[in-house]
């Protein structure tokens, strides 16, 4: 199944922002209630502990990303001390929930970042959960070679996979919209009203879902883009791990500086 460079709908800037929200609130609460992410977290402790960086910069926060769950599950002292959510359209109401839930252990950066021109002063492991997959290859390219030129290590997870099988759980994720929808925090009409009334929000999570999948990197095409890199000596770790109740594998690729940067 070769990759595909279609547009995803909810990251279109035509696309209205308060539906945009409520489409990256869906995505987050279903991989929170999934826990999708959980089976990395021993990786991600070992790679903290291997980091002379203790604080995390996520790109590409979406509706809060998975670390609200993922800090809790790290090891007392192996942890970061500080975790900051960034995006290129930040929601500003989801990233204020998720650092109300964390204590403030968790905080935002308000200003737009784009992954592929990370502001210098945003220093520590760069982190992305399921968004690689939206920069075609030369974009992909650039977003690790930003990291590189800044000399900061990077961590990429993506849950979607070019398959058949991950295709068709878009379908039962999708229908989790119109289950969950009523139990998603802050509640507001408007979310009821794109959801059951004119079944926006769904439409897009299954359209995009199916896109994400078509278009996430398989290991030997991100081995490929790493190979373009230029500058400093980076090692890089490229594989897929058992994801969340032995369904579609977690796509994964983390690099950091070689010795004696």
């Amino acid at each position: 199944m070769r990759r595909i460079q279609f547009i995803e709908i909810h990251e279109q800037p035509w696309f209205p922002s308060f539906l945009r929200d409520d489409v990256t609130d869906a995505l987050h609460y279903g991989l929170a209630f999934l826990k999708a992410y959980a089976p990395i977290g021993p990786m991600l402790q070992s790679t903290l502990q291997s980091l002379r960086s203790r604080s995390i910069v996520d790109l590409c926060s979406g509706g809060g990303g998975p670390w609200l769950d993922l800090s809790q599950n790290l090891s007392e002292g192996a942890g970061a001390n500080q975790i900051q959510l960034t995006d290129k359209f930040p929601n500003l109401r989801a990233f204020q929930n998720v650092r109300a839930a964390s204590g403030n252990h968790i905080t935002f950066c308000a200003d737009s970042v784009d992954a592929m021109k990370v502001p210098r002063e945003l220093t520590g492991f760069r982190t992305m959960f399921s968004s690689y997959h939206h920069f075609p290859p030369e974009e992909a390219r650039a977003v690790l070679q930003d990291a590189v030129d800044a000399g900061q290590s990077i961590g990429i997870f993506e849950v979607t996979r070019r398959a058949p099988s991950a295709i068709g759980l878009m379908f039962p994720w999708a229908l989790l919209v119109f289950i969950s929808t009523l139990w998603m925090r802050p509640f507001r009409w408007s979310r009821l009203f794109w959801t059951y009334i004119i079944p926006i929000v769904p439409f897009v999570v299954l359209f995009d879902g199916v896109i994400s999948c078509l278009r996430t990197y398989r290991p030997q095409e991100l081995r490929e883009i790493t190979g373009k890199l230029t500058g400093y000596q980076y090692e890089w770790e490229v594989g897929e791990h058992l994801g969340a109740r032995g369904l579609v594998p977690i796509t994964y690729l983390i690099g950091r500086p070689g010795e004696g940067l």
